[in-house]
């Protein structure tokens, strides 16, 4: 069961990229609720374990490692060019909550 041939070492490999990206970029989601956050990461263990199964181990691993170009394009050009947006600060940050429609008064009473 704990072998690198099962489908583990996919949800090992899915689970390392999701703690790394919340431990070093989770402050950009500080309002996605939590149900959301954690929807994404099963959807995508579920894909990258089907792709696997369906697929092969290495057809799951390419999908997977292919996403960095959507990542680079978002950070690198979109966020800074198109909307003004430092796209691995998030800075300014009116223009990041604004670009995420979350509210821009964090400090507002309920």
């Amino acid at each position: 069961m704990w072998t690198t041939g099962s489908l583990w070492f996919e949800v090992a490999i899915v689970s390392v990229i999701y703690a790394f990206g919340n431990i070093l970029m989770g402050h950009f989601e500080e309002r996605t609720p939590k149900i959301r956050r954690l929807g994404k990461y099963l959807l995508t263990i579920v894909l990258v374990c089907s792709v696997s199964v369906l697929f092969g181990r290495i057809f799951s691993m390419t999908l997977l490692a292919l996403f960095i170009f959507p990542l680079l394009y978002i950070h690198g050009y979109y966020l800074p060019k198109k909307k003004g947006i430092n796209g691995w600060t998030g800075e300014p940050k009116s223009k990041y909550y604004e670009f995420r429609n979350w509210d821009k008064d964090i400090f507002k009473n309920s």
